[in-house]
């Protein structure tokens, strides 16, 4: 299978060439030339586990990545989590959640990240790159933490991870900075989220940084999910989860049911439209946001316009205002026009803001829905749902349940919630949200939010108080590279 780049230029012959080169050499995003059909498949797929789950949606992409090994990766990558990689809760008749936080870094990015080191390895040896691949990651929180980890002492792999300085919380920022491992780095950059991801993208861009990396045998690739490699594991978990209630005779093959994702970068969500291309029965897909609520507006009135204030919340790893990902759907709903794509992605880049058509607009409302939570309306949910249902939730999928209940009178048939990470990596916010406490301290917090909730403290954030902080740079934007040659040159 070919892929494409969303601004027509650039064309990958293979899955393993996309993968391996993560972003388009026209700057563009590599997307299927064409969605498999799954539709007579799924009857078939009751009852599997995850890992066959995910080795069968993601074979139909990577078609050069024999199956059998792709099995035996998938089944290894998955059982470094505790236990089900993807369970489903239940917390009413008609409200599901699906929890993606119970993986090595206590997120929903170790679904992709635990597996993307064996599919960015094949793919290099399947296109002949015998360069060392150097990842360049730019994080709101939770990418950093789960793509160190992923790769860390991966052989011919060296990465580097960007954070906005002060817009993640203390235990993202801990699990980031004392990462083990002797090919990778860490730096915070003063800024936001999107000061970081258009950093590392004009590192991709720039010919002349490519060719000074190029000189020293060094070959760029990505771990954040504008790298197809990144997207596609993610794919498995919806057809998962719709399986997983067939199976207990929650719906019927054949039901449609609904999603809420909590978006930011939109590759979460853009997975669950690529599951529903594929045939999976979605009904809607209803994107959360926070206060930060471009895209709400976005698929509310078909503009994009990112020239608005910027807000720190609760819930950081939303703290975004250009969602890289939405440059996939864009093509799409635009008929795959790759000149209009690139129109649109130069308009956002000169002007912070783009328009869709009416007609484009329209063709979205069949898919989706939108709404976001203020931060007072995030916290009154953690306590709200706690106390209704005695489940502890983190911020973001906080804010996907408050947005959930402004449809649940609207959308018919059964929603699952997507739980994007552990409420201990913001223990101190979600125990004010159910205690109205102000602890300062993040393990203090912890063990305050153990004694109230009983739910157990993940190993993972206990551990984080006795490791040693091994990376304390922090720069201005314009200096990103000249940290990644610092980084490549020890």
């Amino acid at each position: 299978m070919k892929f494409l780049s969303t601004r027509g230029k650039d064309v990958a012959n293979n899955s393993a060439e996309a993968i391996t080169k993560g972003l388009a050499g026209d700057g563009g995003l590599f997307v299927p030339e064409r969605f498999p059909d799954f539709s007579a498949k799924l009857k078939d797929m009751v009852g599997m586990e995850y890992y066959e789950i995910s080795a069968k949606v993601i074979s139909s992409y990577l078609e050069e990545y024999p199956y059998d090994e792709l099995l035996n990766e998938c089944k290894k990558a998955y059982a470094q989590f505790d236990g089900e990689p993807a369970p489903i809760v239940k917390l009413d008749d008609d409200l599901f959640v699906c929890e993606l936080f119970h993986g090595p870094t206590l997120a929903f990015k170790d679904i992709a990240l635990t597996l993307l080191p064996y599919l960015l390895r094949k793919g290099s040896d399947i296109s002949g790159v015998k360069e060392q691949i150097l990842v360049l990651v730019a994080t709101s929180g939770d990418t950093g933490k789960a793509a160190l980890e992923g790769f860390k002492n991966a052989k011919g792999i060296k990465i580097n991870v960007f954070y906005p300085s002060d817009g993640v919380s203390e235990m993202q920022k801990l699990q980031m900075c004392t990462q083990e491992g002797d090919n990778v780095n860490v730096v915070g950059v003063k800024g936001n989220f999107d000061d970081c991801q258009n950093a590392v993208k004009k590192i991709f861009s720039s010919k002349e940084c490519n060719r000074i990396l190029n000189e020293k045998g060094i070959v760029l690739s990505s771990a954040n999910s504008i790298n197809f490699g990144r997207l596609v594991p993610q794919i498995a978990y919806y057809f998962s989860s719709y399986l997983y209630l067939v199976n207990d005779g929650v719906i019927r093959l054949g039901d449609k049911i609904s999603f809420t994702v909590p978006t930011g970068n939109f590759g979460n969500i853009l997975a669950g439209y690529y599951a529903k291309q594929m045939g999976l029965p979605i009904d809607r897909l209803i994107c959360a946001s926070n206060s930060n609520n471009v895209l709400t507006e976005f698929f509310t009135n078909g503009e994009y316009d990112a020239n608005r204030e910027f807000y720190k919340t609760v819930s950081p790893s939303m703290d975004i205002l250009i969602s890289s990902n939405l440059e996939r759907l864009v093509f799409e709903i635009s008929g795959r026009d790759a000149v209009k794509t690139s129109e649109r992605m130069a308009e956002l880049k000169e002007k912070g803001k783009y328009d869709i058509e009416d007609k484009e607009l329209k063709q979205l409302a069949k898919d989706f829905s939108a709404g976001y939570s203020e931060e007072e309306e995030c916290t009154d949910t953690i306590g709200g749902v706690f106390d209704e249902y005695g489940y502890l939730t983190d911020t973001h999928t906080a804010v996907a349940l408050k947005v959930t209940n402004d449809y649940r009178e609207i959308i018919n048939g059964k929603i699952v919630v997507l739980s994007t990470a552990s409420p201990y990596k913001f223990a101190k916010d979600v125990l004010k949200a159910i205690t109205d406490r102000t602890v300062k301290d993040p393990f203090k917090a912890s063990e305050a939010l153990y004694n109230e909730s009983a739910v157990e403290i993940p190993p993972q954030i206990s551990g984080l108080k006795t490791k040693e902080k091994r990376f304390t740079t922090v720069v201005e934007r314009e200096k990103t590279f000249d940290e990644v040659l610092n980084f490549i040159s020890k």
